[in-house]
């Protein structure tokens, strides 16, 4: 069984750093992608970035330079290094896994079978 849970929110200021962790268990073998992404309320799920088993990585252009998706050697928790956060990065932020997908077809939430609890962001001046 495939299992997910983010780590590391917490409330930092305008301009600070933050670093969110996923620890992923459970995955078989072969190939995967993972994704973090975030959501307000009343407002739509996000996707920031993607990363597959084959060291891809993709990110959505609101965030491009700021965060960095990366993954530890042992492959078992991917990682969200969150720099120059603004207010608006406010949001409860999701780890997702999917086995089996990589490429072009590792982006879209739709693409995501298992979900992390997620982990609260608060930046604040």
């Amino acid at each position: 069984q495939v299992q997910v849970m983010e780590s590391g929110g917490g409330s930092v200021q305008v301009g600070g750093s933050l670093r969110l962790a996923c620890a992923v268990s459970g995955l078989p073998s072969g190939g995967y992608c993972m994704g973090w992404f975030r959501q307000v309320p009343n407002k739509e799920r996000e996707g920031l970035g993607t990363l597959d088993s084959d060291g891809q990585t993709k990110y959505e252009d609101s965030v491009e330079g700021r965060f960095t998706i990366a993954q530890d050697n042992a492959k078992s928790t991917l990682y969200l290094q969150m720099d120059s956060l603004q207010a608006e990065d406010s949001a409860m932020y999701y780890c997702a896994v999917e086995p089996f997908r990589t490429g072009a077809f590792c982006w879209s939430g739709a693409d995501f079978g298992y979900w992390g609890q997620g982990t609260q962001v608060t930046v604040s001046s």
